[in-house]
């Protein structure tokens, strides 16, 4: 399509009628001004070819799924909500008042603040406690979250957080009042494990800092076994579908996992909250 020339005898830019110029849009053959150019592979295309042509263009994709992420934002939004919320927690209230109020305590979520099975997973004792695991979060995290790009790896995340407090509500004493990210964090682990034997890479450092962190979890005191064993068997499980599902059916497999794993801890919440109110 060809631009009328004015009267002058110089044609003038589509975009800014004012701004004479002799360059083509090697897509529209509209005359374009400097302002107007960006680089083309031949010559030189207007704003509106480039987006059209970038609208044309199929998305990379993740390994197993969903489109790929070149910057992490979801790992690091997790760590900066996690940062708030303790600061929030620590700053402008009381520590012991808010963990009782949203900590994992089986009796409150026996009486209907079952929000607390999420909210525990993002409140922590002390900065050394959040530091631990923010820093496993974005060691591990990053890296999952480029195989299995956003969608999948928050799903992952938000599963082990919910294997783990669900695996505190079954098993913890009823005077316990569990918080922190380390169930969420120990599913990454399990899943890290998964992703880089499918992967076909050395999973032999993987396999030593979870056993590692399983003695530490089993010897220091104070540790809730259940959230950190919740979690690693929730992230295993789940990756594992997210990452052997067959290629024609691998949305349909990991949607549906993701649903099956949610009704499989409604159940158990059912079961141990009418367990609870029973007694």
């Amino acid at each position: 399509m060809n631009e009328a020339v004015p009267e002058t005898g110089v044609p003038t830019c589509y975009r800014h009628p004012g701004r004479e110029t002799h360059v083509r849009c090697t897509r529209c053959d509209r005359y374009i001004c400097p302002d107007c150019m960006q680089e083309a592979s031949v010559g030189f295309q207007c704003p509106e070819c480039v987006r059209e042509g970038n609208r044309g263009m199929r998305q990379a994709q993740a390994p197993f799924g969903g489109q790929a992420v070149t910057t992490a934002w979801a790992t690091r939004t997790l760590i900066a909500v996690n940062v708030l919320i303790f600061f929030l927690e620590y700053g402008l209230g009381d520590p012991t008042r808010v963990a009782g109020d949203f900590g994992l305590w089986p009796p409150a979520v026996a009486d209907g603040e079952y929000h607390r099975l999420i909210t525990s997973a993002f409140l922590h004792y002390g900065p050394a406690h959040l530091a631990l695991n923010m820093w496993a979060l974005y060691a591990v995290g990053e890296a999952l979250e480029g195989w299995l790009g956003r969608t999948r790896f928050l799903a992952l995340y938000f599963l082990s957080a919910l294997g783990g407090s669900v695996l505190c509500y079954l098993a913890s004493a009823v005077t316990s009042n569990t918080a922190g990210a380390s169930g969420a964090v120990f599913g990454l682990f399990g899943a890290i494990f998964v992703v880089a034997r499918r992967m076909n890479m050395n999973i032999r450092p993987i396999a030593a800092v979870i056993v590692l962190n399983l003695v530490f979890t089993f010897v220091w005191g104070g540790i809730s076994w259940q959230g950190h064993i919740g979690g690693l068997v929730t992230g295993a499980l789940v990756a594992a579908a997210f990452v052997y599902a067959p290629q024609a059916r691998r949305t349909a497999v990991q949607v549906g996992t993701s649903v099956l794993v949610v009704l499989i801890f409604l159940v158990l919440i059912v079961l141990r909250t009418t367990a609870l109110t029973t007694i």
